[in-house]
């Protein structure tokens, strides 16, 4: 039976050019500085995001980690989306690590936070509050339905932020799919925020790693702190060999999934028991509600599962599905068979 995996773009696999290009790399010693292709990988990187320099790491984690523990002092804070990732799905890292507090505000449904509500939460210069020193912003938005922020608003994020003295950091984990559903690069949607990080690991495919963009400066302090998260890796060219593949033949085809999400979407919602506004799908991600009562939400994952779709539960009745590369026009049509069959069912 084959398996139609919506769960994540992260379940991709690496095309036959990454593997290839993974098996010649060039290889040296990272902490050294002497990997020949992750140099080219964050050279690349900065380029397109129209920043200074660039730092290969691990995993999107430990890219936001890094970023706001360059940011911020211990006891400083953070204000970010309520629904935002570093703040729902990072293990609480940047507290219990870096000491930082969050302060977060609401994230309207195209994943933005209000002005107004960004400069409400920025604290006086009081001794009994914490100082505020970073704003992030996601882009696309993940709980938001995989909004794209656009430039304008990214630009008046970081004309308030820097009218109080604040540093701005964009957690760009899709950022490609956002320049691509907005029709723009990614130096549009980069520019004036102070660091950046993007996955090569989601809908770019390459099996591992996320890249941090930001002045020299900063991405100086970062690699220090890389380090004592204990991200100092040596023959990084591995890693680096397949996001070069990435960055130059895995970015245009994001209009593909995000078509395929779409039509996903049409097709949802044509099902009796389901819920979905399609007019909030702009890229890869969906989420849809089950108001069948004769289902619950265990049910649907299993019964689909059982029948080669797999797609995740995000809380009561409601589900998230994504797009990706491997993911083709026939598969939407049999997921759509699936779940058409199993509502039917009941």
């Amino acid at each position: 039976m084959r398996v139609i995996d919506l769960r994540s773009d992260t379940v991709t696999l690496p095309t036959r050019e990454m593997r290839e290009a993974i098996y010649h790399a060039e290889l040296g010693d990272d902490v050294y500085g002497e990997d020949p292709s992750t140099k080219r990988l964050e050279e690349m990187a900065a380029d397109i995001t129209g920043k200074e320099a660039a730092l290969l790491v691990p995993s999107g984690t430990m890219a936001n980690l890094t970023c706001v523990l360059t940011h911020c002092a211990r006891g400083e804070e953070v204000i970010l989306g309520d629904k935002s990732h570093i703040f729902l799905n990072e293990a609480g890292g940047i507290s219990a690590l870096g000491g930082a507090q969050v302060h977060t505000i609401y994230n309207q449904p195209d994943g933005s936070m209000l002005l107004k509500d960004i400069e409400a939460a920025i604290r006086n210069d009081n001794i009994h509050y914490p100082r505020t020193r970073l704003v992030c912003i996601e882009n696309t938005h993940n709980r938001c339905n995989g909004s794209p922020l656009s430039p304008d608003y990214v630009n008046s994020v970081v004309e308030l932020a820097k009218n109080y003295g604040l540093s701005v950091h964009l957690d760009g984990a899709r950022i490609f799919n956002a320049a691509i559903a907005l029709g723009v690069t990614v130096e549009k949607l980069t520019h004036g925020v102070d660091s950046i990080m993007f996955c090569l690991s989601k809908g770019l495919s390459a099996p591992i790693g996320s890249i941090i963009c930001g002045s020299h400066k900063f991405i100086s302090k970062a690699i220090r702190t890389r380090k004592i998260l204990g991200g100092g890796m040596r023959q990084t060219g591995i890693i680096a060999a397949a996001g070069i593949i990435s960055l130059e033949q895995m970015v245009e085809r994001l209009s593909e999934d995000h078509i395929n999400a779409y039509k996903l979407a049409e097709g949802i919602a044509q099902i009796a028991g389901l819920s979905i506004d399609v007019s909030k799908i702009k890229t890869n991600i969906l989420y849809f509600d089950l108001t069948n009562h004769h289902l619950n939400t265990d049910d649907l994952v299993k019964k689909c599962g059982q029948k080669g779709l797999m797609f995740l539960p995000t809380g009561q009745s409601r589900f998230r599905m994504v797009t990706h590369y491997g993911i083709t026009s026939e598969d939407i049509d049999d997921s759509l068979a699936t779940l058409r069959d199993v509502m039917g069912a009941e």
